[in-house]
C-alpha cells in the first residue's frame, strides 16, 4: 500500500494505491474516487458498541467504509472541511487524535474512545478523545493547515486548535480565566502542555468559523 497526499495546505487529498488483497477503512463520505477493481462494503470498527461509543462521544463516523482491492487500483479519499492531511505510520506506538480528526486508517490500527474531562465539551471538540495504536497506517485531517510542532518543556493551546499528540505529553484543561470570561469572551479552554512529544496543530478553528459565518446567513 502506498499513499501519497496532494493538495495540502489548502484543499488535500490521500490517494491509496492499493495492491491485490490489500484494505484500508476510511470515514463514512470519505472516498471521492476509486478504480472500478475496488470494493467497498460497510464495517463497525471494533463491533457495534465501540463504533457507538466513537459515533457520539469521539465525533466519527458509526459505520467506516471498507475498501479492498480485488486487483491493483486506487482509492482517493478527501475531508469535509478544507484543510490539510497529514500521514502518520504507527509501528507499536500511540498516538491520540481530537473528535473529527480521523480520516482513514488500515487494518493493523487499534482505536479506543477515552475521555479527558467534563469541561472538554465546551471546547467544540467534545469531551472524548480516541486513542489509535498498533502498526499501520493513519490519516488525519485539519481545517486548515497542520503545523507540527516539538515539545519540550510546556506550551499553551487552544483546543480547537489541536489536531493530534503523542501520550508522552501530559496535559491539563483550564479556562482563560473565570467561569463568566471562559464562558462569554469567546477564548474558550486551553490545553497546557508539558512534557516531551509532538504535537498537531490546524491553523483554524471550526467553530470560530461557524460563529464568523452566521451573520451572513441571515435572511
Amino acid at each position: 500500500m502506498e499513499i501519497t497526499i496532494d493538495g495540502n495546505p489548502d484543499s488535500a487529498e490521500a490517494r491509496f494505491s492499493l495492491h491485490t488483497g490489500e484494505m484500508f477503512l476510511a470515514e463514512s463520505g470519505a472516498m471521492t474516487r476509486m478504480s472500478p477493481s475496488i470494493t467497498i462494503q460497510p464495517r463497525l470498527l471494533g463491533g457495534f458498541l465501540k463504533s457507538l461509543i466513537r459515533k457520539f462521544f469521539g465525533g466519527e463516523s458509526l459505520v467506516m467504509g471498507q475498501y479492498t482491492a480485488q486487483q491493483d487500483g486506487d482509492v482517493v479519499v478527501a475531508n469535509t472541511t478544507p484543510g490539510s492531511i497529514v500521514h502518520r505510520k504507527l509501528q507499536g506506538e500511540k498516538l491520540v487524535i481530537t473528535a473529527g480528526a480521523l480520516l482513514a486508517c488500515s487494518e493493523g490500527i487499534d482505536i479506543r474512545t477515552r475521555t479527558h474531562g467534563f469541561r472538554q465539551i465546551f471546547s467544540g471538540k467534545g469531551a472524548f478523545v480516541l486513542e489509535c495504536s498498533g502498526s499501520g497506517d493513519l490519516v488525519l485531517a485539519s481545517f486548515g493547515s497542520i503545523i507540527e510542532k516539538k515539545i519540550d518543556g510546556q506550551l499553551t493551546v487552544d483546543t480547537g486548535h489541536v489536531v493530534a499528540w503523542d501520550p508522552t505529553l501530559d496535559y491539563k484543561i483550564r479556562g482563560m480565566g473565570s467561569i463568566k470570561s471562559t464562558l462569554l469572551s469567546g477564548e474558550g479552554l486551553v490545553m497546557d502542555f508539558t512534557g516531551s512529544g509532538t504535537i498537531w496543530l490546524q491553523t483554524r478553528h471550526l467553530q470560530g468559523f461557524t460563529h464568523w459565518l452566521i451573520p451572513f446567513c441571515r435572511g
